[in-house]
């Protein structure tokens, strides 16, 4: 746009009689219009553009989408000019809420933030980049992907920080809860995250159940009951209390204290405890699921107290809570929130420095300390049982009743994410069978799939039973039911006749686990994994074999036909008899699959009358 400065000096050439050129004229009064540049006649043979065709098309985004990027300011920093841990959660919920509400339409509260591990710490004049999109939204409630990193601009160097997972709830006028509309994922990621959020979920809402029954079945502390007390730190030095007057800074349009600010609040009193433990610089290096039992509004007073309540060799847990007073401090409190930190000290080098012990208090505080140990183990069953990628996972991992959720979780979500790969190629077609692969860097793996004359959840039952197997599968000599963890997970010993030129038979110990659909649209799901117990070792007259990902998905088509699909990562051992098949050598794969529906179609009406309650 034209200046008022030229304008001002056009208008004097005018007074002055000087003469102006008709093109300037028409160049003012379309700059103050808006434009950038002065008409010209078309040249010849030069074609007139359309309206915004040098933008080039940019890819579609979810629509739930949100971007945020943040440089790292001295105020954001802490002594060390690192970015503040509390600054880092506020952006993190900050980012995810909007993503909640792009969806929902209407404002939405932090319900629960899971495990969340930091990485790397991010310095002042680096920037925080943060991309937080809807994967799933159930009833009333959805959850948000966070995904963090940081980018140096000196060096053009990108690093990951962390990743988290938020549920957010939406709230209507009077905040009652609203209904939402259904999220359908298009990429290949979008699906996969779709799938697994209902795992997630699920093992979300088994957390304390786990935490409890660990306690249950743990033996007392033999470390707590004989210290005698010497070099060990009282917890209650080092107890901290703070309060905080909830401005409307820290609230949102509705007046709700941000979940991000009262993380960030509890992040400074739990920092100060670990201090005074270790009388040095703490780092936060992880965070443990947690939930917000209510929410806060502007004029509360908000007490955060917190304590150290166990250390480990090179780390610490500290317990700190939040609760909320009105203007009268007399009545009693309302519980906002509890989380539990582990922190570090590093030295100059960067490395975990050993910790002192600590002496907890009697009663509660010893209460505190047993549970602090029993956190440990379950974030570390978390952290490499469900965090880590497949791969990355042992694959007859231990089972116990400590991280059944999480083997449970685990297997059922790297069935899903097989299922939701793209690249499937059609292998083989005989008949109603067809027969896909998927080549990856590491594994091949093959689907088998076709359509049956059987309602989905009869064919769920059928084939979630493994003690019958041997009915269809000539593969399987037996199956023994060794322990039923739940109604929806069990542990089989099979006894297998996959390689007949050998004289042994071949055994695997299975956790299967099986899921009925979350919402319309999912399919029944049979997941199959290689477990170790200790009741169940390798045996001499059997080759102990091992499963990393396979199991059935049922599709309901239509009222009385489902399409039926067995997926399975090929382990090496099994690669020889897949590609075999899959190179159309021998047609066993489909011939066993024939077998199976043969199977459904005979057995389908015994299960009506007994399915009619299932």
């Amino acid at each position: 746009m034209l200046s008022f400065f030229w304008l001002r000096c056009l208008l004097k050439m005018v007074k002055g009689n000087i003469v102006v050129p008709e093109e300037i004229l028409n160049f003012c009064c379309n700059g103050l219009q808006g434009s950038t540049s002065p008409p010209r006649s078309q040249e010849p043979g030069e074609r007139e553009e359309a309206p915004g065709a040098m933008a080039s098309p940019l890819p579609a985004r979810n629509p739930t989408e949100v971007q945020m990027s943040q440089l790292v300011l001295p105020c954001h920093t802490n002594h060390r000019n690192e970015l503040s841990t509390g600054q880092l959660l506020k952006w993190i919920d900050t980012a995810a809420c909007l993503s909640a509400e792009r969806h929902a339409g209407c404002p939405c509260v932090t319900a629960s933030m899971d495990d969340i591990y930091f990485e790397h710490t991010i310095s002042v004049g680096q920037v925080v980049n943060i991309k937080a999109k809807v994967n799933r939204a159930f009833n009333s409630s959805m959850e948000v992907g966070i995904q963090v990193s940081y980018e140096d601009l000196c060096s053009g160097k990108h690093c990951s920080i962390c990743k988290a997972y938020a549920t957010f709830v939406a709230q209507g006028p009077s905040g009652s809860k609203v209904r939402l509309k259904p999220l359908t994922p298009q990429t290949e990621e979008e699906k996969i995250e779709y799938s697994i959020a209902a795992e997630r979920r699920r093992m979300r809402l088994a957390h304390k159940d786990t935490l409890k029954d660990l306690l249950t079945r743990s033996p007392p502390d033999t470390e707590l009951e004989t210290r005698d007390g010497s070099g060990a730190v009282p917890a209650e030095k080092t107890r901290v209390e703070s309060v905080e007057l909830v401005l409307p800074p820290h609230a949102n349009h509705q007046g709700n204290t941000f979940g991000g600010q009262i993380m960030a609040w509890m992040e400074n009193v739990a920092t100060i405890a670990a201090s005074r433990l270790c009388h040095a610089h703490p780092t936060l290096r992880a965070i443990e699921m947690f939930h917000f039992r209510g929410p806060s509004q502007v004029g509360d007073r908000l007490v955060l107290k917190a304590i150290v309540n166990n250390a480990f060799k090179n780390s610490m847990e500290v317990g700190v809570s939040a609760e909320a007073y009105g203007r009268e401090m007399s009545v009693s409190p309302r519980h906002i929130n509890s989380a539990f930190m582990t922190f570090e000290v590093l030295d100059q080098e960067g490395r975990p420095r050993v910790l002192p012990m600590v002496a907890p208090e009697p009663g509660d505080g010893e209460r505190r300390y047993r549970e602090a140990s029993a956190r440990k183990k379950i974030r570390l069953d978390r952290k490499y049982v469900v965090s880590c990628k497949q791969t990355e996972v042992p694959l007859s991992v231990p089972w116990d009743q400590s991280n059944k959720v999480y083997l449970s979780y685990n297997n059922v979500s790297a069935l899903k994410t097989l299922v939701a790969k793209t690249n499937w190629a059609l292998a083989r077609e005989k008949e109603k069978v067809r027969m896909y692969t998927l080549e990856e860097d590491k594994f091949l793996s093959f689907r088998i799939e076709m359509s049956v004359c059987i309602m989905a959840r009869q064919a769920f039952s059928l084939l979630s039973n493994l003690r019958r197997r041997h009915e269809w599968d000539s593969h399987y000599a037996s199956a023994e039911l060794v322990q039923k963890v739940d109604d929806d997970d069990m542990i089989y010993h099979v006894v297998s006749r996959m390689h007949r030129q050998e004289s042994k038979l071949q055994d695997f110990v299975i956790l299967a686990s099986r899921r009925k659909p979350c919402s319309k649209g999912d399919p029944y799901v049979v997941a199959f994994r290689s477990v170790t117990l200790p009741t169940h070792p390798p045996r001499a007259e059997y080759t102990r074999g091992e499963t990393l990902c396979s199991g059935f998905c049922i599709w309901p088509e239509s009222e009385e036909m489902s399409k039926v699909a067995y997926y399975n990562q090929a382990m090496p051992g099994y690669l020889n008899y897949v590609t075999t098949n899959v190179a159309g050598l021998s047609s066993d794969i489909c011939a066993t699959f024939e077998a199976c529906e043969k199977f459904l179609l005979k057995n389908k009406e015994d299960l009506i009358s007994r399915l009619r309650d299932f």
